[in-house]
């Protein structure tokens, strides 16, 4: 994957859905900038964290986005396999978890 590409056909696809629907665009950056003005972290934490949460919804968007704020924020390749680390020992924990889940709802089904 060109990611490069990938992150300018994107920042181009929202801008068309921009123009169809303002009111969508306009409340994701809300939410987005929303963090920001709290600023108890700073931009590289917050591009880590981005990178992390995107790695573990599988949102290629996001991390082409994000891998490139990161970046700008001033974001290492050591502190990005930090940040990377927890986003793979998050997937593993919530995956232990919910394994717990399908063994109930297999020990339901069996009783009725």
């Amino acid at each position: 994957m060109d990611w490069n590409e990938n992150r300018t056909n994107l920042l181009a696809n929202v801008g068309e859905l921009q123009k169809l629907s303002p009111d969508i665009v306009r409340g994701y950056l809300t939410i987005s900038g929303a963090g920001r003005k709290t600023e108890q972290m700073d931009e590289k934490t917050r591009q880590l964290i981005s990178l992390a949460v995107a790695v573990t919804t599988r949102c290629d968007g996001c991390i082409a986005i994000h891998s490139a704020e990161a970046l700008k924020s001033g974001a290492t390749r050591e502190e990005l396999a930090e940040a990377l680390s927890v986003a793979v020992a998050m997937n593993a924990g919530a995956a232990l978890v919910y394994s717990t889940r399908a063994l109930e709802a297999f020990g339901a089904a069996e009783h009725g």
